[in-house]
């Protein structure tokens, strides 16, 4: 509906520019939004205020024109106003919201569904902390918006990648040989540490005594907490010892070369990143001949490139934000062309009864995703990174996470679909589908009965998710997902107050209703899906 109403809008406005009744003008962008006040419609734009700034109009006069030009065209809008100071608000009719039970409750978790990424291939990097300890609640935050993300843009038919990048060659592997062996250098400590320096610490070289931790530290705790505690599959785990000895990083740098990307200075080598955007150039081969890091982001990203992605999405921690510039311009040196974005991810503060809280030392001086997962579970856990954007510092409120009650906003959504569980199973006819498709139960559903302002007002908030859909797949703002879960919810609670579903005296209404909740719990349940966490039948 919102990508129709904007193509409505297009048309007249450009209709009015070809009659030039308004004189010569560029045709701005054009879209529509759901009013934050519902008392404004269902849809909203404020195209004939951004027409007002171009053609020096009064906006109410062009909105009006608007409105006479469109009235009538969209045979599912009841209503069209226009309110000061320009705005022109949309209403739905009833009958359209009507036959929005019926498609959710044919299409089931199917609804919202999109070919919007067709043909497009996405890869999702995230979380890559180095092998060195233990996952901090910081990667989780990253983690589980990744996760939820890689979720729409599957749901939207992206083709998708989820991928982690394993640091397994560079100069922390050193420092943590240093730890395992408990020398001057020693950086890391914990009860891993120690653990890795019995089996360990006999060795003397501490590169070769970090690789062995490191990949012990991967196998046995990383890709534990990712796949056990936290619930994510990484479909590649991509590791930068093998992008070197597969040659990644040479190729990449004779690439740059041959376009005259590079030149030579202070006996080293560096490449034009300013030629890019890049507030420096930035140093491939240091002067004593060894590869610099950033050599070996030259070698992965090749390797990304050449393995046909469209779109690049990479999520960094808050102390990487001076890496976007210089990636973006390699990217662009070695050919790229796609949609290239970074999601950064702010750190996390651990509160109780505001206070700071530390639950366990066994990482060391963090507090490791495990050990806040141990005491809140992953639900809870999940649901409240994914509330906050990830680019906002975030305090993890430890005493609000541990309640068990509704007033846990995990619980509370959670609640909302086992109540519509516990409605259907209650209901005297099982929910089947019709003949026609149109609706749920033994016969046909009079479904023209929902005229009720809370009925109504549920179907609305379900007609926003696929637009949700879309616009997350094409903004990462993830963190609408778990909002728009507790708008839904909130909608059902109240519905549920002042409605009675199941009348045994008026079976025919009861038949309706029993569809639009189910419609409700198909909407919910996918939304828990698509943020990771469960929807439970029974609670």
């Amino acid at each position: 509906m919102k990508k129709e109403l904007e193509k409505l809008l297009k048309k007249a406005v450009l209709r009015f520019q070809k009659e030039r009744e308004w004189g010569d003008f560029v045709v701005p962008e054009i879209t529509t939004d759901f009013p934050k006040d519902e008392k404004f419609g269902d849809y909203s734009t404020n195209i004939a205020m951004v027409l007002a700034k171009v053609l020096k109009k009064n906006p109410l006069e062009i909105a009006d024109q608007i409105v006479k030009m469109v009235n009538g065209q969209a045979v599912d809008i009841e209503k069209l106003e226009v309110v000061h100071p320009g705005y022109i608000n949309f209403y739905l009719a009833p009958k359209y919201l009507q036959n929005k039970v019926a498609e959710i409750n044919k299409l089931g978790e199917k609804f919202g569904q999109s070919e919007t990424g067709k043909g497009i291939k996405v890869n999702n990097e995230f979380i890559s902390a180095n092998p060195t300890g233990p996952l901090t609640v910081g990667n989780g935050r990253g983690g589980f918006c990744g996760d939820s993300l890689s979720r729409v843009f599957e749901k939207s038919g992206f083709e998708v990648v989820n991928e982690y990048y394993v640091n397994d060659d560079g100069g922390q592997v050193v420092k943590l040989g240093h730890s395992v062996l408990k020398d001057d250098e020693a950086v890391y400590a914990g009860d891993y540490i120690n653990e890795l320096n019995k089996k360990y610490g006999h060795l003397k070289d501490a590169r070769v005594a970090g690789r062995s931790a490191a990949a012990d530290i991967l196998e046995d705790i990383i890709k534990k907490t990712v796949l056990e505690k936290m619930r994510i599959s990484f479909d590649v785990w991509t590791s930068e010892k093998k992008i070197q000895e597969n040659k990644y990083v040479d190729r990449a740098i004779e690439i740059l070369k041959s376009k005259n990307l590079t030149y030579e200075a202070e006996g080293a080598l560096w490449l034009k990143t300013t030629d890019f955007g890049d507030d420096k150039d930035r140093v491939l081969i240091k002067s004593d001949g060894q590869q610099a890091y950033f050599a070996g982001d030259c070698g992965y990203m090749l390797n990304k490139i050449e393995r046909g992605f469209d779109r690049l999405v990479i999520g960094l921690g808050a102390d990487h934000h001076g890496y976007i510039a210089r990636l973006q311009a390699l990217a662009t040196a070695l050919g790229f062309k796609g949609d290239f974005r970074f999601i950064i991810v702010q750190l996390v503060r651990i509160v109780k009864d505001g206070k700071e809280a530390r639950m366990s030392k066994r990482a060391g001086n963090v507090v490791s995703i495990d050990d806040l997962i141990d005491n809140v579970g992953h639900d809870v856990a999940r649901f409240f990174f994914l509330l906050y954007s990830p680019n906002t510092h975030m305090s993890f409120d430890l005493s609000l996470a541990e309640e068990k009650s509704q007033k846990n906003p995990v619980f509370y959504v959670q609640y909302a679909h086992a109540r519509i569980c516990s409605i259907l199973r209650k209901s005297p006819h099982p929910l089947t589908p019709s003949p026609s498709g149109r609706g749920w139960g033994e016969g046909e559903m009079n479904l023209e009965l929902l005229t009720h302002e809370k009925e109504l007002g549920l179907i609305k908030e379900m007609n926003k998710f696929p637009d949700l859909i879309e616009e997350i797949a094409e903004s990462y703002e993830i963190h609408k997902l778990p909002h728009y879960a507790i708008k839904l919810a909130d909608k059902f609670h109240s519905f549920y107050s002042e409605v009675r579903v199941i009348d045994e005296k008026n079976p025919e209404l009861s038949g309706a209703r029993l569809n639009l909740v189910n419609a409700v719990r198909i909407v919910l349940a996918e939304t828990l899906r698509l943020i990771g966490v469960e929807a439970p039948e029974r609670m």
